[in-house]
């Protein structure tokens, strides 16, 4: 794996991620109301809620793509920025989409990339991941010809070659089978394992009991339980 420039520790450890009082406003629409957050390296935490409760947008601001209309944003101390050397090599991003050059294979994007942060023994690490997403018969492909299921792995993929210290991932499970489901799991328990502090937005309650140390319910912008996954799912009560 990539080397990581951070590594787990106890609840003395200061937070990697600290969002403090944000809010995003878009005109007249509160997308999210004030809240505050902590994500300690080598732990998860999970956004829950439907589509529209502000998972994206929290998310969004935590990776530095979005500014907060109110509060501070900090990534180890600083405020996130995504144009930030500091932020962009040490932030991976999973989200909903990816830009890609239409000529070039998955194997050679995966290579820019490790190119870009001058990742150790690339194509060896770059055969691990394929292989890892079962993605090793795709290698040279072009990215438009992936199913759903296998851009998905392909998204998790582009993460994984890189360096990283926060992994951001905006519902990963998304158009993935059950046995790839599983092995998602694996991997963000691993992640954890490897002192990553990570960051998943989901309605999926079976992958938030699965991976998740803190769970964030969110609806309408707000939060409306936050804690343990057993106790806020115990809180949140029919809704699971």
């Amino acid at each position: 794996m990539p080397s990581k420039t951070s590594k787990a520790g106890g609840d003395s450890v200061p937070a990697l991620l600290q969002l403090r009082g944000i809010s995003r406003t878009y005109g007249d629409r509160q997308a999210l109301h004030p809240l505050d957050l902590k994500v300690p390296a080598g732990t998860c935490t999970a956004l829950f809620g439907h589509n529209g409760s502000g998972k994206s947008t929290l998310l969004r601001i935590a990776s530095g793509r979005d500014k907060p209309t109110t509060g501070t944003a900090l990534f180890d101390g600083r405020v996130i920025d995504e144009d930030d050397p500091g932020v962009r090599a040490r932030v991976a991003v999973v989200g909903d989409s990816v830009a890609f050059y239409p000529d070039l294979s998955v194997h050679d994007h995966l290579k820019l990339i490790t190119v870009a942060h001058d990742v150790a023994d690339a194509d060896g690490w770059i055969d691990q991941v394929l292989t890892d997403r079962r993605l090793e018969g795709h290698a040279h492909h072009l990215p438009a010809a992936l199913s759903s299921g296998q851009m998905q792995a392909f998204l998790l993929a582009a993460a994984l070659v890189r360096p990283r210290d926060l992994l951001v991932l905006d519902e990963p499970e998304q158009r993935l089978d059950p046995d790839s489901r599983r092995r998602l799991s694996e991997l963000l328990i691993g992640e954890k394992a490897d002192g990553v502090a990570v960051l998943l937005a989901t309605h999926q309650a079976d992958l938030v009991r699965a991976v998740a140390d803190r769970v964030v319910a969110l609806e309408d912008g707000k939060v409306v339980a936050s804690g343990a996954p057993a106790r806020v799912f115990k809180q949140l009560g029919g809704h699971q």
